[in-house]
């Protein structure tokens, strides 16, 4: 029973106290009236809920829901931002920056706003207004979802009401095809930085050249080559290595890759110049890093942009890295553990096989010797043949092939007795049965005879046109052994 009570006894106006216990066994308190008539009628409604939810009638996890859906996006956008601390700052001031971008544009104020209808109009209303390719809508498609999943996970939200939000084609409409160097572009890329006096973002060209070189052997991101330090390498062991920080990786993961040979060799003099905590590349996370090979590439007399795609950065780093494992004969799957990713439809975004590459495929294949030669007419008329070639295996037994029928041939009764060495007969240990009693087993008496028939042409096909005796045994061809 719930108990209602005033604090302070002599005060009229004072409203009343209500006390009870809810469907968990907790202790409550209530505002009431300083009427105890309508306070008496509100302690009422509090038990006879108590009672509904004890009972099932009312489930506590839709009024919790309804609950939040009142509550401003405000404060559930700043409990998620709290929850993406673990990611990279630029990441989470990323999805922020699409969440409020896409509030803004549908005028969305509570949680409950966030409807299937409503977000994807607005969506689409974005990118009608800003031109955005797939890959941009898809990209605040997923920050919206990524939030509502989460409020999903937290109970604020009993399903994702995004569920049926659909994604665009990225390969309809590509804004930004990027292609691979050959290896011989990026030799000229290197050698038209070092020859390059003046410095592109406050890099000069060795430094240049250094990097390029570290991306294009490496395959790492350009977040990943900044946090390179002499401490990110261990030059002396089996194999040498460099290791990703999980702070700096894309997957938040720390990482361990091989070296190639040529550049621990290359590292050996460069990483003694340096200081244990000192970047190798100092400050490369601000750089404008495509302003750097546009440059060097326009140094060096190669395109930037040509019509299999850009190459930028991360194109004539991470792109050829991958593109050149797979040209030089590894598998689909190391390269796939080499790039890091997940998926393996991902690694093959990355490579960029052209018509020469598959031209070169297609003549490595194997002539068989003979595919050039024309037959001679012996060869077509069968003559000078190996016989053997022409003798097939009997289904009856597992011989390779019959001997020629003598009928004074030494042992014969004796080697018919299991003939071929079949595993099906022994005469240690089955008896020879009477020739007036076989039948074989299934058969009726009416279609023996026509059995045999067909048997015994069956066996002039293996054994010529005038079979002496029956393969099967010392008797003759018509009878069978049981």
């Amino acid at each position: 029973m719930a108990t209602i009570f005033k604090r302070k006894k002599n005060d009229r106006n004072e409203p009343y106290t209500i006390q009870y216990r809810d469907h968990l066994g907790k202790r409550r308190t209530a505002k009431g009236f300083s009427d105890r008539a309508l306070t008496e009628q509100l302690a009422a409604k509090l038990e006879s809920e108590v009672r509904m939810r004890k009972t099932g009638l009312v489930d506590p996890e839709l009024e919790n829901a309804a609950a939040n859906k009142a509550i401003s996006l405000d404060a559930h956008f700043e409990l998620f931002q709290a929850n993406l601390a673990d990611n990279s700052d630029d990441y989470t001031e990323l999805i922020m920056s699409r969440l409020g971008r896409v509030r803004k544009a549908g005028k969305f104020e509570k949680l409950g706003d966030l409807t299937l209808d409503r977000v994807q109009a607005t969506l689409w209303s974005m990118r009608k207004k800003q031109k955005w390719g797939p890959r941009t809508y898809n990209h605040y498609v997923q920050a919206v979802q990524t939030f509502c999943n989460w409020c999903v996970t937290t109970q604020r939200l009993i399903a994702n009401p995004l569920l049926g939000l659909e994604r665009l084609n990225n390969e309809v409409d590509v804004r930004r095809k990027r292609r691979a160097l050959a290896p011989e572009e990026v030799v000229r890329l290197m050698a038209a930085a070092r020859a390059n006096r003046k410095r592109i973002e406050a890099y000069r060209g060795e430094l240049r050249a250094r990097l390029y070189l570290m991306a294009y052997l490496t395959g790492l991101r350009r977040r990943e080559l900044a946090s390179l330090t002499p401490r990110s390498f261990k030059l002396d062991a089996e194999p040498p290595t460099v290791k990703i920080e999980a702070a700096c990786s894309k997957h938040r993961r720390e990482d361990i890759l091989p070296l190639h040979p040529e550049l621990v060799q290359l590292l050996r003099e460069w990483l003694p110049q340096l200081r244990p905590a000192e970047k190798l590349f100092p400050n490369l996370i601000r750089k404008k890093t495509a302003k750097m090979v546009r440059r060097d590439l326009q140094k060096a007399g190669i395109p930037y942009v040509n019509e299999d795609g850009v190459a930028d950065f991360h194109a004539a780093g991470r792109h050829t890295y991958i593109t050149e494992l797979l040209r030089n004969g590894v598998s689909l799957v190391e390269a796939k553990e080499l790039a890091r990713h997940t998926d393996v439809n991902m690694t093959m975004r990355y490579t960029h096989i052209g018509l020469g590459d598959r031209s070169k495929a297609v003549a490595n294949l194997k002539v068989p010797p003979a595919a050039n030669e024309t037959p001679s007419p012996e060869a077509e008329k069968g003559e000078g043949t190996d016989p053997s070639a022409l003798q097939m295996r009997c289904i009856f037994c597992s011989a390779r092939s019959h001997s020629e029928t003598l009928a004074d041939a030494d042992g014969l009764e004796e080697k018919n007795k299991n003939p071929g060495l079949s595993q099906g007969y022994v005469a240690s240990c089955h008896q020879e049965a009477s020739v007036d009693k076989v039948e074989a087993p299934g058969i009726e008496p009416g279609s023996r005879a026509r059995k045999r028939r067909h048997l015994r042409a069956y066996l002039v096909d293996f054994n010529g046109p005038n079979p002496s005796r029956s393969p099967l045994g010392s008797q003759p061809a018509g009878r069978l052994r049981g």
